[in-house]
């Protein structure tokens, strides 16, 4: 009975090879093991920075992606997108990649940067410094490990062993039966920003008399942050930390210029300056502006400028000054009401001025100051590092957990009992405390504003005139300073000093997919099994026959 209804069911497939072919292969699928939702994946990557300076393009000028993963230790790597994660690659590994013509390199960080071992922050420092020194055609994407990007990886890195096969079937196996992924990067290619403005915010505090009879001092810090990506750029101490430092500043002195006791015979004068890791664009303008420009008048009787850069750590403090200040100038007195009030209060900073005369050969410049000392204006920088080089200014480690806000609280203190030991005459009071009781630096107002800068990435490109950081900051100033304004910077476009680039931050699709020689195998199985049921279904009577003489009960002879 049971073999009459299979020969109804068969025939009615006999005489229509397509529809058995419709019915059969979607139940096979359908039996399938294989989860379809499972075979794709999304996640988020940043691509390195690209960007033109002086003429010279740095970073990786391509943007798209569409190829297949491999790891590093895959013999076959040219025209593929190669997985890495962070320990795994160095410069020499990275270059052998540009030899063998690989199509992209995702490299995998953890998801906090912050928990990586001393070793490792100094491999990805060196990394950011040596792939930012050149442009490269490949496209470099970094994104954070997640479970389903590390499962992943460990699939690609385990594919790769089949190319290590001893024999050639093991090989023809291996790659067969591994399960391979295809990565892509959607979107438009990255094209360049030639409307993008640098934006500088400018206010300032007028004293007590004339104002353009009185002399300036200004405090300038820029806003921008740098490293190898730049939306993974956060920049807590360079410059978060100087920002903080000069909004906090800018508060103190707010309240002693509105009283009338309080009111001093300097104009105070604060700039948050744009493209501070770019040549320092944005305060190159604003001096051209102030300086050149019979309009304005602010810096035509400064007496000294400085720049704040990377005060949130340490117990050292250095001036970067282009050429000494003379005891007796504005800038020497300064800086002896900043040792004194060290010696004084925090006796465990250790203060040195730090001399280094500017490089015209070198294609940046060292500190924020020498653009002011090349036009002859009395600058220095104040920062906790010795060194321009050091590659903390430009990492995508200086995360918030790198800031230590009672530093920055005590630093700011330094510098407002500095600055007001001059402004007010008062280095020959004593130990004369100005921000006591009454007028304190705010902790906590410190570390709102640290939280709020380090809270989304600040790499210059990523800060147009409309971002909300930029009319939070200048908000800011406008309840601090009088003349708030801000002035945007464009790149010529004949001759253009600056270019940036869109594509900061992609989605990147993985599809689960098996290679080449997979497909081969499964269309083999494919025509095999459906030459089979082919067969079957047309020699069906004979296959009945046989089962019903397999089945029938055998006759017992009669003697």
């Amino acid at each position: 009975m049971l073999f009459d209804e299979a020969g109804e069911v068969l025939e009615m497939f006999r005489n229509s090879f397509p529809l058995s072919f419709l019915f059969f292969v979607p139940l096979l699928i359908i039996i399938s093991p294989m989860n379809p939702v499972q075979g794709a994946h999304e996640f988020g990557v940043y691509r390195m920075q690209q960007y033109d300076l002086h003429g010279t393009a740095y970073g990786c000028r391509n943007a798209m992606v569409n190829m297949e993963a491999r790891s590093l230790e895959a013999k076959m790597l040219t025209r593929r997108c190669v997985i890495a994660r962070l320990r795994e690659i160095n410069m020499v590994k990275y270059r052998d990649l540009l030899t063998q013509n690989a199509g992209a390199l995702l490299i995998l960080l953890p998801q906090n940067v912050s928990t990586l071992a001393a070793e490792e922050k100094e491999l990805l420092m060196g990394l950011e410094r040596d792939l930012m020194s050149e442009e490269t055609p490949l496209p470099v994407y970094f994104t954070h490990e997640s479970a389903e990007v590390g499962q992943m990886y460990e699939e690609v890195k385990r594919a790769s062993t089949s190319d290590q096969a001893a024999t050639a079937v093991e090989a023809l196996l291996g790659s067969a039966l591994a399960n391979g992924y295809q990565l892509v990067v959607n979107g438009a290619q990255a094209k360049s920003m030639a409307d993008f403005q640098i934006v500088n915010i400018q206010g300032k505090l007028s004293g007590y008399g004339i104002e353009d009879q009185l002399p300036t001092v200004a405090i300038i810090a820029h806003y921008d942050s740098y490293g190898v990506a730049p939306a993974l750029s956060r920049g807590a101490d360079s410059n978060g930390s100087g920002v903080v430092m000069l909004l906090e500043l800018a508060r103190l002195f707010s309240k002693l210029y509105t009283n009338s006791r309080t009111h001093a015979k300097y104009n105070l004068v604060f700039l948050l300056s744009g493209g501070g890791k770019f040549n320092y664009q944005g305060t190159k303008k604003w001096i051209e502006d102030n300086l050149d420009s019979p309009d304005s008048n602010i810096l035509g009787d400064v007496l000294f400028v400085l720049c704040l850069d990377s005060l949130g750590q340490g117990n050292t403090l250095n001036l970067h000054v282009s050429k000494p200040p003379k005891e007796d100038s504005a800038g020497g007195i300064f800086q002896k009401n900043l040792e004194d009030v060290i010696s004084e209060y925090h006796p465990e900073v250790q203060f040195k001025m730090t001399h280094k005369k500017i490089n015209l050969a070198e294609e940046s410049l060292a500190w924020e100051h020498e653009r002011f000392s090349m036009r002859r204006l009395p600058a220095f920088s104040l920062s906790r590092l010795d060194t321009h080089r050091s590659p903390l200014r430009s990492t995508i480690l200086d995360t918030r957990d790198q800031v230590d806000v009672t530093v920055v609280k005590r630093n700011t203190y330094i510098v407002a009992e500095a600055l007001a030991r001059y402004i007010y005459n008062l280095s020959s009071q004593g130990s004369f405390q100005l921000f006591g009781e009454g007028l304190t630096v705010e902790e906590s107002l410190m570390e709102a504003w640290l939280d709020e800068l380090t809270r989304q990435p600040r790499a210059c490109q990523l800060l147009p005139k409309d971002h909300s950081l930029v009319q939070t900051l200048t908000e800011t100033l406008m309840r601090y300073l009088k003349d708030v304004k801000t002035a945007g910077l464009k790149a010529d476009k004949r001759d253009p000093e600056f270019m940036f680039y869109s594509g900061a931050q992609f989605m990147m699709n993985s599809y689960s997919v098996k290679p080449a020689v997979f497909d081969l195998f499964l269309a083999l199985g494919i025509l095999g099994y459906l030459g089979i049921m082919y067969l079957l279904v047309q020699n069906f009577y004979i296959v009945l026959g046989a089962l019903n003489k397999i089945s029938s009960p055998k006759k017992s002879k009669v003697q």
